[in-house]
């Protein structure tokens, strides 16, 4: 009991040590052999960054950079590689992401370009097996790509788009991305081909992101020398500055913003936190260990009763359980710490890949594990106080004899108990309300906690009074357990501690699951669904998705759907590159949220006024949201999204387009913008601007305000597309379907867009489908062995104690099974116990903190309001939702469960023996 914590915490120290590297295996890792590591900041302007280049920012901050907009084109600075210093060696290292075709469909993976032949590159990558590209046609994988790939060394792979495949040459891996799906080639056989051959085909090109590794000799690459390349907009990792860093005063970037923005670290309300879980955590060990340690003591009064009858005094009755307590405590130590560090030994692999980066070695901190094994001891010691102090307090006739003496209750610990229960609650229901809510919330909340683990005695007494009315067994039970409270309370505090975490968390997890399903906004009508390429390069593909579609899930009605083009099809919704566009509905000016259109936005209003427009038709806000807010469909689609006005319908069947959204519609008209000019239609920042492009005027049916277009706010008809002369490309389907699929079909049409490669997805609304069942059950379990472990070690000291009334039993003829439904009912009952105050006491945090959320979501609404986001009609919506299945399975089956597992394993029958003089 005692050393299992300490196995789990010495070997997270020691797991977590040997992940953290020396600045030299950082460095390395990143940097390879290299001086530097040079990379564009893409930002146009001069910057400062930390010394270890993990973040930077422009010079004068982001807000004078965003205010100030980016450079003119001819000013920008150029490559890297135009700014490294004369004479220096430098190793190009290029990178993209794109989609590669696998054994199971498409895989997202990382492209990769580097000459691994330099010596500058040596420390970036580890070989597994095989060996490293050497000519065009050849790749080298990651382990974790050719995991998730389902390929092997010695396969054929090939990117999407690519008009040639590549040999995998062998498996390497990156140290410090393990997880990586990553495929490295030679310089310029990979991206540059790939690149060209997505152009020819009309898809968008790759996007290379290129770094240098940097050799300069001499001193290496100084912090003078990075100072000068981040005036030219690069970004430096270099060895010698990582190595030895320079002072903050010398560092440009803390000169202009703190120095905590860009620390990381365990702030004072996670240290908070962590300590009150510490503290809790040895609370529930001693709780539990305590009455162990009284079972020991129990059992060995005969041998303490003689250290008395020696001359021994009390003093030495608590040195001898004391003793006892410290000698377990040190065996737990160094029995948990040594099965901790062997564990973590044993288990570096399977650590390595769980965390995602190799140990640089194993590194042991001896005063962290001597502060660990400490916790063991010390925890053991303030186990043994209780039972050391009882047991002094016995007589030597009473520990000679087996007779138990009577003690009076304490009186303080009751007043104690109170007025930290009552502290406790206070302190919550104010962190409730203050900036660390959670932090005084948690705090409260323990020290509540600890309050009515010092009332259980009194609690337990009150119990007694029910025995009345039970019958015999069960009332020989409660009446054993109140009559020796010294031993009951500690199993019955062990068990609330355990239960009111639980139910604090349930309670907490089923309010938030209550809360998620209130707030869930459906994105289609019920029994609906919607096919779509995520990538518009993927539209040849759509047919064969179709039909692959309706053959696989039943469907009642299918309707096709496609997306205005401009330009090249493959060319992405929003995509600046040359040969892209895209069409844009235009609003009437008068129509628009004059919120948004105004010079200053939001800002331009009052509160009042701001609050009010929110109130207007103009600044209603969309609820749903589509991949493309105008599509080309006929009169089916309307039937799948439940729009029934037959208006809409007779509009659409006649040629005619439909709006969802009067705030684009004036005088029957609808205004779509081509843009041919995506670069100078992005260019435009102030509100109110509309982007350069060739207007297309369409008569349009708007749709009455109860019609719903889920994300759509025009549907035009391919009659009125063809007239504009707008060109058209398909991207999916939106369907009905007859009953909820089976499992068996969803797999099976994931299959086949797997099958062909289509990166494409299936969505159907079924309602909300959170489901805290599993938690809730993992909890109750958790409890549930908690409560029977402190309920089962209460019934060993009950036992020990109740032995020689078991044997007059028997000895006057009570049945065999007396005395097992006896120990059950004594289990039982202090679990039952357990249960009901733990479910008490684990209210209070689950409510404090909802009550806190409750608060912060309320200052956000009224900040939304102030600022003109929000109208102020919506109230945030935080219940209370207590889980009372959970509670009825710990309140029934947890004590019912104990009661059974106790009476199984107790013997029927005992041997009779005279019971003692006296």
């Amino acid at each position: 009991m005692l050393a299992l914590p300490i196995v789990g915490v010495s070997a997270a120290d020691f797991t977590l040590r040997s992940a953290q590297l020396s600045p030299e295996q950082q460095v390395t890792r990143r940097i390879g052999a290299a001086d530097a590591r040079v990379t564009a900041a893409n930002l146009g302007v001069p910057i400062y960054q930390k010394p270890d280049g993990s973040s930077y920012a422009p010079v004068g901050g982001f807000k004078d950079y965003m205010d100030g907009g980016s450079r003119p084109k001819e000013d920008q600075p150029g490559p890297p590689s135009s700014a490294l210093p004369p004479g220096a060696q430098a190793v190009k290292d290029s990178t993209a992401y794109a989609k590669v075709r696998t054994t199971h469909g498409l895989l997202d993976t990382q492209l990769r370009e580097l000459d691994t032949n330099s010596p500058l590159t040596a420390g970036l990558i580890t070989v597994d097996r095989g060996r490293l590209p050497e000519t065009a046609g050849e790749v080298v994988a990651t382990t974790a790509f050719l995991k998730n790939s389902g390929l092997y060394v010695g396969s054929s792979v090939t990117p999407r788009g690519a008009s040639s495949s590549y040999k995998i040459t062998g498996a390497y891996e990156l140290p410090d991305e393990l997880s990586s799906s990553q495929l490295l080639a030679p310089p310029g056989t990979l991206l540059t081909p790939l690149d060209k051959a997505l152009q020819a085909s009309g898809a968008p090109g790759v996007h290379a992101e290129d770094s240098y590794l940097v050799e300069v000799g001499g001193d290496g690459f100084t912090w003078n020398t990075v100072k000068a390349a981040n005036a030219k907009g690069l970004v430096v990792v270099s060895r010698a500055v990582t190595l030895d860093p320079p002072a903050d005063s010398e560092v440009p970037l803390y000169q202009q913003q703190p120095k905590a923005e860009f620390s990381s670290g365990i702030s004072t309300v996670e240290t908070a936190i962590l300590a009150t879980v510490v503290g809790l955590a040895m609370l529930e060990i001693c709780l539990l260990a305590g009455p162990a340690f009284a079972v020991g003591a129990r059992r060995s009064r005969r041998q303490l009763g003689l250290v008395g009858a020696n001359g021994g005094d009390r003093r030495h009755i608590r040195s001898i359980v004391l003793s006892g307590g410290l000698v377990i405590g040190a065996v737990a130590a160094v029995t948990g710490t040594a099965i901790g560090l062997a564990l973590t030994v044993a288990l570096r692999p399977v650590l390595e890949e769980y965390i995602g980066i190799r140990f640089g070695g194993f590194v042991l901190r001896p005063l962290e594990l001597a502060g660990i094994a400490l916790l063991a001891v010390v925890t053991g010691l303030l186990a043994a106080i209780v039972p050391a102090v009882t047991a002094s307090r016995q007589t030597v006739l009473a520990s000679l004899t087996g007779r138990r003496g009577v003690r009076r209750a304490n009186r303080v610990l009751p007043v104690i108990g109170l007025v930290a229960v009552g502290g406790g609650a206070a302190i919550a229901l104010y962190g409730t309300a203050s900036e660390m809510g959670p932090t005084v919330v948690a705090g409260g909340s323990a020290l509540a906690e600890l309050g009515v683990v010092a009332l259980t005695p009194l609690l337990v007494g009150m119990f007694g009074r029910l025995g009345r009315w039970l019958p015999l067994s069960p009332r020989l039970a409660l009446r054993d357990a109140v009559r020796n409270r010294g031993r009951t309370a500690p199993a019955v505090a062990a068990v609330l501690a355990a239960v009111a975490g639980t139910v604090a968390v349930a309670t907490y997890q089923h309010s938030q699951e209550v809360q998620h399903r209130a707030e869930y906004r459906a994105d289609l009508p019920g029994g609906t669904g919607l096919l779509q390429t995520t990538e518009n390069s993927a539209h040849k593909e759509v047919p064969a998705l179709r039909e692959a579609l309706s053959k696989q899930i039943p469907l009642t009605q299918r309707a096709d759907v496609d997306r205005l083009v401009v330009g090249k099809p493959g060319c992405d919704s929003y995509s600046s590159e040359p040969g892209c566009g895209r069409v844009q509905i235009i609003a009437p000016k008068e129509q628009r949220c004059p919120l948004f259109d105004a010079p200053n936005g939001p800002a331009s209003f009052t509160r009042e006024q701001a609050k009010e427009l929110r109130r207007d038709w103009r600044c209603a806000e969309n609820r749903h949201g589509a991949q493309h807010e105008v599509v080309v469909a006929d009169e089916k689609l309307l039937s799948v999204l439940a729009v029934t006005d037959p208006g809409s319908v007779a509009a659409l069947k006649a040629g005619q387009a439909v709006s969802f959204d009067k705030r684009n519609v004036k005088d029957g008209k609808l205004v779509l913008r081509v843009i041919t000019d995506p670069q100078a239609a992005d260019g435009i920042v102030k509100p109110g601007e509309d982007p350069p492009g060739e207007d297309k005027v369409l008569p349009v049916h708007q749709a009455p305000d109860n019609a719903e277009g889920w994300g759509i706010e025009a549907v035009l008809p391919a009659a009125a597309v063809k007239a504009t002369g707008l060109s058209t490309a398909p991207f999916g389907s939106y369907f009905a379907i007859d009953g909820p699929p089976s499992s068996e079909q969803k797999q099976k049409i994931a299959g086949e867009i797997d099958r062909m490669g289509v990166d494409a997805s299936v969505r159907i609304e079924a309602g909300y489908q959170g489901d805290d069942s599993l938690v809730l059950l993992a909890l109750t379990v958790f409890a549930g062995l908690v409560t029977i472990g402190a309920a089962g070690i209460a019934t060993g000291l009950a036992q020990a104690d109740a032995e020689a009334d078991l044997k007059t039993l028997a000895a006057v003829g009570a049945a065999p099974r007396v005395r097992r439904t006896l120990s059950g009912f004594q289990c039982g009952v202090v679990a039952l116990m357990g249960v009901i105050l733990g479910s008490a006491a684990g209210i209070l945090p689950a409510v404090g903190l909802r009550l806190t959320e409750e608060r912060q979501l309320q200052r956000l609404y009224q900040s939304g309001i102030d600022m003109g986001y929000a109208s102020g009609d919506e109230v945030p919506y935080v219940p209370v939702a207590v889980p009372w299945e959970t509670l009825g399975g710990l309140l029934v089956l947890v004590p019912l469960g104990a009661a059974l597992l106790a009476a199984l394993v107790t013997r029927s029958n005992g041997a009779l023996a005279r019971r003692a003089a006296g």
